[in-house]
Order: structure tokens, then sequence, then C-alpha cells
């Protein structure tokens, strides 16, 4: 048995890059671990969703719980940081945000899950974050550096396949600015890049329930929910993944586990 361990930013994120991986994992038998930095305080919802005196880090806390158990993760650690707000908001000021946290106390703190666990795999994001959010960022370099110290081996930043999102908008041109990243071209990252590409498919059903599983978040969800379900397979079939340190031309279909 192996051990990956997925390190996200916001409650909802281990769903888009990594569900497919989490849930093939665990169904091979080995042992899976998500680590998210943030509350996620800072995201939208639907007005009247919260219960009464329920606060919104409450309620995606709640919500991750249920995608994780969809997924099939044994273990969630949360961070506790507070939530950074999207790129160029007031609350990136917020000395506590995750943003502004220095980077080797963080790390500290995911290395010891890694240690803990005795981790063969991490994940982080692409050095962009993805698409620029702060916390994403941040997550990348919390990331390298935690692995630095525990020595984990396998490193690999989630991403996503930017030639294959602009096919995809290219073939799709009924959906909305909403259905799609408003800057493709610093989305993920190019083809050329990407060192891994794993088939997902087979587990779209649980991936899709740990959507469903974020019902404050549907403004995220929501379109791709919509979709007829070979239209979200084409979408979320397949998570991309760069492996650190793996050199040009490296191509794999797995992660090592």
């Amino acid at each position: 048995m192996s051990t990956l361990v997925c390190f996200h930013a916001h409650p909802d994120d281990e769903v888009f890059t990594t569900g497919g991986i989490m849930r093939l994992a665990a169904d091979a038998g080995h042992r899976v671990v998500l680590v998210t930095a943030t509350d996620g305080s800072r995201g939208e919802s639907p007005e009247n969703i919260l219960a009464e005196g329920e606060t919104l880090a409450e309620r995606r806390e709640n919500e991750l719980t249920r995608s994780a158990q969809a997924l099939g993760v044994h273990r969630i650690v949360l961070l506790g940081y507070p939530d950074s707000g999207m790129a160029g908001t007031p609350e990136n000021d917020d000395p506590a945000a995750f943003c502004n946290a220095d980077v080797d106390s963080a790390a500290r703190k995911l290395a010891d899950v890694l240690r803990e666990e005795n981790a063969d795999v991490l994940t982080i994001y692409d050095p962009n974050g993805g698409y620029g959010h702060p916390d994403h960022i941040k997550v990348h370099f919390v990331g390298l550096r935690a692995a630095e110290f525990a020595g984990t081996e396998h490193l690999y930043e989630t991403t996503t396949n930017r030639d294959h999102m602009k096919q995809l908008i290219a073939a799709n041109p009924s959906w909305s600015e909403e259905d799609a990243p408003q800057d493709v071209e610093t989305f993920g990252l190019p083809a050329s890049e990407i060192t891994t590409i794993v088939d997902v498919s087979s587990v779209m059903g649980p991936k899709r329930q740990a959507m469903e599983a974020h019902a404050t978040q549907i403004g995220d969800f929501g379109p791709f929910l919509a979709m007829p379900p070979e239209t979200l397979e084409l979408v979320f079939g397949r998570e991309w993944f760069r492996r650190v340190g793996g050199g040009p031309g490296l191509t794999e279909t797995q992660l090592p586990l």
C-alpha cells in the first residue's frame, strides 16, 4: 500500500484536479490523505443557504467531509488558515490570510503530515496556481518546501491542459463566459509541459457526487453539473499533472503508487 497526499487551497478544490486520482487510489487499496490550507470563508455562496447561526467556513468544512467520503479519502487535515479571497481584493491584505503566511512555517505543518503518513506522492498546484488565485499560488510554494523538509520523493503539480481547454471552448461556442476561463492563455499549462495524464473516466460517478456535495459553491460547479454526462467526462475525465523534476518528454498515465 502506498500513500497519496493531495494538498489544496480551499474546500471544493479537491474535486477539479484530483478527485479522480483520489478515488482510483482508494479503490486500488492505497491510503488517501487530503490537506486543505484555508477555511474557504471568502467564497461566494447563494443567499439564504446557511442555517441560522452557521458560518460559511463551518458549512464548507461539512461539505468537504461529504466530498471526501465520495472520493474515498481516509483522512482530512485542515491547516486552518483564513481564506485570502480572489486576487486584487482587500482580503489579500489580511496579515493572517494564507497568501501572507510564512512559507517555511506553513510548510512545516504540511511536512509533519507527510512524515506521519510516510507519503509516497504529494500533489500541489502549478506555479500560477492554475488560474492565479493567491491561495493556490501559495500552495505551490508551500508544497515544494514541505516536500523538501519531509523528503517526499514524488511531487506532482496538478494543472489543466490549456490546449485541451482551448479545443473544448472552440468546439462548444454555446458555452457562456461563466463556463470557460476568463483568460485561457494563462489557465493551466500547455500540453507540451504536461508529463502525466491519468484517465479517471471510470470514476466520474464519485467525482460528480463530490461536486454535488459542495452546495455553497454551486456557482463554480453548476454549469458543469448541468452538462450531459458525456460532456462532463470530456471536461473532467482526465486529470493532468507536471511531475517536478520529470524532465522534458516524460509521458506517464498514472502516478507512482
